[in-house]
């Protein structure tokens, strides 16, 4: 079944936070397990930003979480943001397209 996790955030320093996301996308090439990933930001709030990422299932989410480069990658998305993250884990139960 579909997994989606919803990360909201907020940052001032959008553009170091873009770097951390390219290391992390170069890092984990091949082995990475999420098959979609939305990065947004707010309309209306330039500082708040909310990512949709997809997994096959919750498992290959515990998997792509526990990547060394994952995990080193977190560390410094959360020194970067404005307010602790808050992440959400949504089994997908519908879906209409």
């Amino acid at each position: 079944m579909t997994f989606v996790q919803v990360i909201d955030y907020e940052t001032t320093r959008g553009e170091e936070m873009e770097r951390v996301f390219e290391e992390w996308l170069r890092a984990t090439e091949g082995k990475r397990t999420l098959t979609r990933e939305m990065h947004t930001k707010d309309r209306d709030d330039p500082t708040h930003y909310v990512d949709i990422v997809e997994f096959p299932s919750y498992e290959q989410a515990m998997i792509n979480n526990d990547l060394p480069e994952t995990q080193r990658v977190a560390e410094e998305f959360r020194n970067l943001c404005s307010r602790e993250p808050r992440f959400m884990n949504l089994e997908v139960i519908d879906e209409q397209r």
